[in-house]
């Protein structure tokens, strides 16, 4: 990114922060226009298609197109992730997580635990907790680690339940 487009990106984040989209969505554009393999802005862009306008394709679009700007730049990996589940694309999810576990940016504490997440919405309960046992054990964070340990305790008292229900 140029001086300029680095500028305006700062800005545009800022004003999503204050809550002002529009001007947020016109930095972004213009961003792209000048400069558009801008990873950043395309992520940017995206999170604004997915929260604000529940435009899920357009979402999806631009967070892929910022993958293949910069495979690096794990942003817009996170927020694949997060679509891919919010829409349960659970097979694509399984993949698109495969494929991050390659990406040397990315905390893989955090693709574990999305695995993890992942399987505990199909009631998959062990192996979710496989998953994030492996995160517990990718971490380096104890409040992660913390939290991995709680959605352990989750998915063995809804195996319980469960089992108590003859499922």
């Amino acid at each position: 990114m140029n001086a300029n487009s680095e500028e305006l990106y700062l800005e545009a984040e800022a004003d999503i922060k204050n809550n002002h989209y529009a001007e947020a969505f016109k930095k972004y554009e213009s961003i792209l226009y000048e400069e558009p393999d801008s990873a950043p802005a395309h992520n940017s862009m995206g999170w604004l298609y997915k929260t604000q306008f529940d435009d899920y394709a357009k979402a999806e679009n631009h967070f892929q197109t910022a993958v293949k700007c910069d495979p690096l730049y794990p942003h817009s990996y996170f927020h694949i992730a997060a679509l891919l589940m919010d829409m349960e694309r659970f097979d694509e999810l399984q993949s698109h997580l495969e494929k991050c576990l390659r990406v040397r940016t990315i905390d893989k504490s955090w693709v574990y635990g999305r695995f993890a997440m992942s399987e505990e919405l199909r009631q998959k309960y062990d192996l979710a907790i496989f998953y994030f046992e492996k995160a517990i054990l990718a971490s380096q964070n104890d409040d992660k680690i913390k939290d991995y340990r709680s959605d352990i305790e989750r998915c063995q008292m809804k195996m319980d339940i469960r089992r108590k229900h003859g499922e």
